[in-house]
C-alpha cells in the first residue's frame, strides 16, 4: 500500500512539475518579425520575381522538355527471385510455414497413406520408381543424360498472380 501511495504522490510531482514548467516558457514574451514591406504588391501588380507573359503571348506553346528517363533497377538476381517466390506475405522475412508451403504438394504425392507422415519406405518407393523412370537402358546405373530427367518438370502456369 505504501508503494502505491508514494508511486501516486510522485505522480502528482511530476504533472505538477510540467505544468509549471510549461507555464513558465509560455510566459516568456517572444518577439514575432514584423511583415515584409508593402511595395508593389498593395498596387495589385505581381511580384517581381514571378515571370507575366505578355499580351500578345499565345495561349500554348511547345510541350516542355522531356524529363529525364528514370535510372533502370537492377534486374533481380536469381536468389532474390527464390526469395521472393517464399515470401509469401512480402514482409522480406520467410516463415517456416511460407518455407515449408510451397512443399506442401510434394510431400502429399509422397505420402501414400494420408497420416500426414513420410515413413522411409514411402520415401524410398517414390525414390525408386523415379531412379526406374529415368534408367532408360535398364543397367541399374543413372548416366548424366538420365539423372537430369529426375529433375521435377517446371509448373505451366505461375504460381501466384503477380
Amino acid at each position: 500500500m505504501k508503494k502505491f501511495l508514494t508511486g501516486g504522490l510522485a505522480a502528482i510531482a511530476m504533472v505538477g512539475g510540467g505544468l509549471f514548467f510549461w507555464q513558465t516558457n509560455a510566459a516568456q514574451n517572444v518577439e514575432i518579425p514584423p511583415p515584409p514591406p508593402e511595395d508593389s504588391q498593395a498596387k495589385g501588380d505581381a511580384p517581381p520575381e514571378i515571370p507575366v507573359a505578355g499580351s500578345g503571348a499565345p495561349r500554348y506553346g511547345k510541350a516542355p522538355p522531356n524529363a529525364p528517363t528514370p535510372p533502370k533497377a537492377p534486374k533481380a538476381s536469381r536468389e532474390e527471385k527464390r526469395f521472393d517466390r517464399y515470401d509469401k506475405n512480402r514482409d522480406d522475412l520467410i516463415s517456416r510455414l511460407e518455407m515449408m508451403a510451397s512443399r506442401t504438394k510434394a510431400f502429399k504425392q509422397l505420402d501414400k497413406d494420408n497420416n500426414n507422415l513420410l515413413s522411409f519406405e514411402e520415401w524410398a518407393s517414390a525414390t525408386s520408381e523415379r531412379f526406374a523412370k529415368a534408367d532408360n537402358d535398364r543397367d541399374k546405373l543413372l548416366t548424366r543424360t538420365e539423372f537430369a530427367t529426375t529433375r521435377p518438370k517446371p509448373s505451366k502456369k505461375p504460381k501466384c498472380s503477380c
